[in-house]
This record gives C-alpha cells, sequence and structure tokens, in this order.
C-alpha cells in the first residue's frame, strides 16, 4: 500500500499553524515561532520536491490517487491526486510561502506566532485546493485559504487595510457563494461532486436534460439549456473573480497594496493562481459547450485584463500598485490561453491539438508569473525595510551606484516578467501566444501589445529608480547582505534556469496537456 503523500503533504503546514499558533504565543516567543515556522516551511518544501521526483512524468493521469467514502449519502468523498497541472501548482504552493516568511521582518511584536500560523494554514488551503478532485473536500479547502489570508491584510496590514480587506473578502465571498450555488444545482442532478464525474456528464451534453428533470422548480424560469448557463456563469465567476478578470479585478490593487509586502507575495504568487486552476481543473472539463458559445465575449474580457492594467500602470507611482496592475496583466495571458484553445465540441476533442502548446504555456506560466511576482514583491519588502516604507518612484534615483546587486538582481526579475528571451516569461509567454496564434490570430496580435506596453511602463519603473543622479537621502542605501543575496538570488537562478531549460516543467506537463486535449 502506498504510503498517503498527499495527505500527508497537506497536513504538515495545518499541525505546523496549530503548534505555532498555540504553542508559541505570546511575547518574547517571536524569534522562536518564526524559526519553528520556517524550519516547518522547509520540511514542507523537502516533502512537494520528492513528489517531484517521485513523479511519472511519462503518463498524465492522476497519480498518488487517494479515494475513501467521507458522506456517501451525499455523494461525498475523500479524492485527492496529482498530474502535472496539480504538481507545479503544489511546487509553487510549497515555495512561496517559504520566501515570504524569510522576508518577513519587523512582524508587530506579541503577534509572530499569530501571522506565521497564518501563513502555514493559508499553505494548507492552497495544497488541499490543488489536490481535491470531489468539489465538496475542494470547496472546504478554497474557502480555508480566504480566512487567513483575510487575518493577515485586515491585522498585518497598511493604514487603510481595513477597507482593502473587506472589499477582498466581499469581493471572493460573492464569487464563492455563486459558485456554491452552482455545484449544488450540478448535484442535484448528477447526484455526484467528483469532478471526473461532473466531466463526463458536461462533455455528453445531458447536463441541461439532467437539471430540468431534477429541479422541476425551476420548469417556470428556464428551460433545461438555459439552467446549465445560470450554473455556469456562477462557477465561472467564483474563477474570474480570483484570477482575477476584468472587470472583477478592482479589489485587487488596493488589496495587494495594504497587504504586507510578503503576504503580497503570497497572494500573487500561488493564491491568484487558484483562479487559473480552477479555470482549467473544473470549468473548461464540466462546461465546454458553453465556454465555447461566451468564447468570443470571455476572449475580449480577457484581452481587456491584459491591456487595462498596463494603462492604469502609467498613472501609478507607488511601486507596489505598479507590480498589482502588472500581475493582472500576465494573469490575464493564462485567461486569454484558456478562452481561446478550450472552446469545447461536444462528443468530441476540446480544441485542435495546434492549441497545446498554448496550454503547456499557460502552465508554465503559472508558475513562471508566481516565481518572478513573488520576487518582485520580495525585492519591494526589501527595499520598504532599508527607506522604512518608500515606495514613491517619485522618490528614487540612482540607486545602481549604491546597491549595484540589489538593482541588478532586481533587474533581472524585472526583465523576466517582461519576458526577456533567455528568461522563465519569454518561454510560457511564446508558447501561449504559438498556440493562442493557431486558433485565434486576431486576438493573439491584439495581445501582443499587452507585452509592448508591459515592458514600456516596468522599464520606465527601472529607470526611474536605479539610473539618474543620487538622490541624498539613499546615499547611506545598504546593498544586499550575504543573506538576502541567497534568499533573492535563489528565485533569480529559477528564472534563468527555466529560461533555458523549460522541459524540466514541461516533461510533466504535456501528457497532462495532451489528456486535456483529448477531452479526457
Amino acid at each position: 500500500m502506498k504510503p498517503p503523500l498527499i495527505t500527508l503533504l497537506t497536513l504538515a503546514p495545518l499541525l505546523g499553524a496549530m503548534v505555532v499558533g498555540f504553542g508559541l504565543a505570546g511575547n518574547g516567543r517571536g524569534a522562536m515561532a518564526r524559526t519553528v515556522a520556517l524550519g516547518w516551511q522547509v520540511a514542507i518544501l523537502v516533502g512537494a520536491l520528492v513528489l517531484a521526483v517521485l513523479f511519472d512524468a511519462g503518463t498524465g493521469a492522476m497519480q498518488w490517487v487517494e479515494r475513501a467514502a467521507w458522506v456517501p449519502s451525499l455523494g461525498v468523498e475523500y479524492h485527492v491526486g496529482l498530474d502535472g497541472l496539480g504538481l507545479v501548482s503544489i511546487l509553487l504552493a510549497a515555495a512561496v510561502p517559504l520566501l515570504a516568511s524569510l522576508m518577513s521582518t519587523g512582524v508587530d511584536r506579541g503577534r509572530e506566532a499569530l501571522y506565521y500560523a497564518m501563513l502555514l494554514l493559508l499553505q494548507c488551503g492552497l495544497f488541499g485546493t490543488f489536490t481535491a478532485q470531489n468539489f465538496f473536500h475542494w470547496f472546504l479547502f478554497w474557502e480555508i485559504s480566504l480566512v487567513p489570508a483575510y487575518v493577515l491584510v485586515r491585522l498585518f496590514g497598511g493604514s487603510k487595510a481595513g477597507p482593502a480587506s473587506f472589499q477582498f473578502f466581499v469581493y471572493t465571498m460573492v464569487g464563492s457563494v455563486a459558485m456554491l450555488l452552482g455545484f449544488l444545482a450540478l448535484y442535484a442532478a448528477t447526484g455526484s461532486f467528483d469532478f471526473s464525474e461532473l466531466a463526463r456528464w458536461g462533455r455528453s451534453g445531458r447536463l441541461g436534460a439532467a437539471l430540468a428533470e431534477k429541479l422541476p422548480w425551476a420548469d417556470g424560469l428556464a428551460s433545461g439549456d438555459h439552467l446549465v448557463w445560470w450554473v455556469f456563469g456562477g462557477v465561472l465567476l467564483g474563477f474570474a473573480v480570483k484570477v482575477p478578470l476584468w472587470p472583477f479585478h478592482t479589489w485587487l490593487p488596493d488589496t495587494y497594496t495594504q497587504a504586507p509586502t510578503p503576504v503580497t507575495m503570497v497572494l500573487t504568487g500561488v493564491m491568484s493562481k487558484m483562479g487559473v486552476y480552477g479555470l482549467l481543473r473544473i470549468v473548461a472539463p464540466i462546461f465546454p459547450e458553453q465556454l465555447r458559445g461566451a468564447q468570443e465575449i470571455l476572449v475580449v474580457l480577457a484581452l481587456a485584463t491584459i491591456l487595462l492594467p498596463t494603462l492604469a500602470a502609467f498613472a501609478e507611482n507607488d511601486l507596489k500598485r505598479v507590480l498589482a496592475y502588472s500581475s493582472i496583466n500576465h494573469l490575464g495571458y493564462c485567461l486569454l490561453a484558456v478562452f481561446t484553445v478550450i472552446p469545447g465540441t461536444q462528443g468530441g476533442n476540446w480544441m485542435d491539438l495546434a492549441g497545446a502548446p498554448a496550454l503547456n504555456g499557460l502552465i508554465l506560466q503559472m508558475l513562471n508569473h508566481g516565481l518572478t511576482a513573488a520576487a518582485l514583491f520580495a525585492f519591494v519588502a526589501t527595499l520598504e525595510r532599508r527607506t522604512g516604507g518608500v515606495r514613491d518612484l517619485d522618490q528614487f534615483g540612482g540607486l545602481r551606484r549604491v546597491a549595484p546587486v540589489f538593482c541588478g538582481l532586481m533587474g533581472i526579475s524585472m526583465f523576466a516578467s517582461i519576458g526577456l528571451p533567455g528568461l522563465n516569461g519569454f518561454v510560457s509567454e511564446f508558447l501561449i501566444f504559438k498556440g493562442v496564434f493557431a486558433v485565434a490570430p486576431g486576438a493573439a496580435s491584439i495581445a501582443v501589445l499587452g507585452l509592448l506596453t508591459t515592458a514600456v511602463f516596468l522599464l520606465g519603473a527601472m529607470k526611474r529608480m536605479f539610473h539618474g543622479p543620487r538622490e541624498r537621502e539613499w546615499l547611506d542605501f545598504t546593498d544586499l547582505t550575504t543573506r538576502e543575496r541567497i534568499q533573492l538570488g535563489a528565485p533569480v537562478f529559477l528564472m534563468l534556469l527555466l529560461g533555458v531549460y523549460p522541459d524540466l516543467i514541461l516533461r510533466w506537463t504535456n501528457p497532462t496537456v495532451l489528456l486535456l486535449a483529448a477531452g479526457n
């Protein structure tokens, strides 16, 4: 009998949160809470890497599947598994919170245990979301992740953290409620919460008839086919808010700006990927026909998600807000891939295999954006620590002369975000555009403008910070210490490695993509 590796990995951060939160609370134990949390997260990362080493790259099927009856009368199972998509997401969820904890300094005295416990609890929610294959089980972890995220923003954020965290909570809860109602309707129609079973119903085209039969009270409201669209809209809304898809993005800039910068690293590096993951794992398999029918409007919204945030970034001076809008832009490429290359055809393949590169690029972009965005916010955290919280681009200048290593590593990260060849961002964006252009050349041509505008505002930010005359108040700005060079150099090294050797990840994802392309 195989050991329950996924369950152990998922429960590890929960146990760590309990140890840190209850055992190390109180004044005088802050350093110990941080040390224990870091040690726990290192062990978790090692566990995720063990899964990666043992992963069979030759198959796209679920691996380490654990399945047991939970609430049989309701069709609820404990059902977990990992394929290439899940493995990449798990690795991201293991690495980014560790980096965030390393960058967390100056946590409110006396509340360190709460802070690190919430980071661990958030990590538990992320692992559960990326491995669960039954909606009931999956939705528990989806909601669990919201609570620590809210607490971290609300209690440890900036002066306007209250309104920002409230907006974040309300937006996410509205999406979650809509999604829950949609899946309750699906359960009523099919008698199952299992994603693979629901996907078979969706591909068969029988969902409309089943909804009409099982929900007779809805006859006066809509036909079965119309009911499917209402359910599809509710489920889609839940993920659209989380990514976010324009125009459901307005919570993000304020939340990312007001959250402690290490928390922002987790929000943008991993939590935003929950939405992309859900679109690919849940929406596309269960609602292929509806995704195809709404394709035109969804592609337009994806293009708006790519282009409009870049225009907003030009008007910002706060570096965190600039990077927040950049994050929306980069996730827009993932949305474009989902909405263009998986239109769905009833009873057949979801797409022509020409679109497969876009799906590989999409999964790789999830990892690359998570890595690059988290690293950029880590540099912001370092900047804040040295300047007393200053982030206004107009107040900097000439930092390259006093801190060449800091500027060099941050510059590489910005170039990776721009998509410079030789760095990780180029590979994933190239694959997305290659696949999208094969099936929607017009949309791909418009989306390319997002690459140009992103390059302009990020290069502009680099120019204002790194070059020009030195501001007198930053003459004593110190360069990175040895410890900081190791902490910040690690993600930069991965950007370089994945830029020249993307097959390190693609060998895991390609079999999964081929199964998706075949409608399995």
